[in-house]
């Protein structure tokens, strides 16, 4: 897959950086052999925000062969896109290669009308910005990234890691998404908005204490009945205690943080198995799988049979 990132006169090193480390690092780690990422602009040479100069740049002809065109971030006076940027970004589309729009970067997008009548996001800073320049346009101010399939915008800064990881996940699969998260010492998973496609953070037990014990055993017995009560007992700490000590150590409460870990890992199964719905809800612990299916719709918008034509088709 080629993928072409925009440069301009001002980027700062970490929006350019990211895109350009996540997706080049496919391919040393050999998750996609065919992967290459190039960086292109408009002009042969720009000066970053921190004062570098990045030369070499290759120019637009490359956006024109991209399957995947990303916008890293965009000019801080949120200027619309030049008549080259404009025509790279019509021509993506029309001839069915991906954008993406990470952080500011979502503005070229909507200024080209691609998401009119659709969601999108970007940094929270200009949200408001985004909104009033395109009333047709749904801003989501909550959201970590909205993927359209076609465009992909995301919130700002940090955000850019979990789209392009989401981007990874996507064309290749959890397991490299997993390898590659693991290489770049990121979560591969984040809690946040658009809850269909962005994926779910799991604490690493061993940097919470002695609570990891109990987290551990219950990660590796999803498929019974446990409950908050179950995991306090197993700590040897009253319920009341032990939800106060999980808030503090992990940022989320027993019961939520449980029913995350097992729609992880259903999530995994719907993907990596053809286990039918029902053997993934009773391995899962949802005791039912009308329950599974409600808890499922509730969290990602979509059915888990659904989910899974979804993701197993990369």
């Amino acid at each position: 897959m080629k993928i072409a990132i925009h440069a301009f006169e001002g980027i700062s090193m970490f929006h350019l950086a990211v895109p350009t480390t996540v997706f080049s690092e496919v391919a040393r780690l050999g998750l996609g052999a065919s992967w290459q990422a190039v960086v292109w602009s408009t002009e042969a040479r720009v000066t970053t925000a921190e004062g570098l100069a990045v030369g070499d740049l290759r120019g637009p002809d490359v956006a024109a062969e991209a399957d995947l065109l990303v916008f890293p971030s965009w000019h801080a006076d949120l200027r619309g896109p030049d008549a080259a940027v404009s025509t790279a970004i019509s021509d993506a589309a029309g001839r069915g290669a991906r954008l993406a729009g990470l952080c500011l970067g979502a503005f070229p997008l909507v200024d080209s009308g691609l998401l009119d009548g659709r969601s999108v996001v970007t940094h929270w800073s200009a949200a408001d910005e985004l909104a009033a320049r395109h009333p047709a346009v749904a801003v989501n101010a909550d959201a970590i990234y909205v993927d359209h399939g076609d465009v992909l915008t995301s919130a700002g800064t940090a955000s850019s890691l979990d789209a392009c990881l989401h981007v990874v996940r996507r064309e290749l699969g959890s397991d490299a998404a997993a390898t590659l998260a693991r290489h770049l010492v990121v979560a591969p998973h984040r809690e946040g908005g658009q809850a269909q496609y962005v994926d779910r953070p799991m604490p690493e037990p061993g940097g919470v204490g002695q609570l990891g014990d109990t987290m551990e055993w219950a990660l590796a017995h999803l498929d019974r009945p446990i409950d908050v009560a179950t995991m306090a007992a197993h700590a040897r700490m009253s319920t009341r205690n032990f939800t106060r000590r999980f808030a503090e150590a992990t940022g989320s409460s027993p019961a939520r943080w449980l029913l995350s870990r097992r729609l992880d890992e259903a999530r995994r199964l719907l993907e990596r198995t053809t286990l039918s719905v029902e053997a993934i809800a009773r391995r899962t612990g949802f005791g039912s799988v009308v329950t599974f299916r409600q808890r499922f719709g509730a969290a990602y918008g979509t059915t888990p049979t659904s989910y899974r034509r979804r993701f197993t088709a990369a």
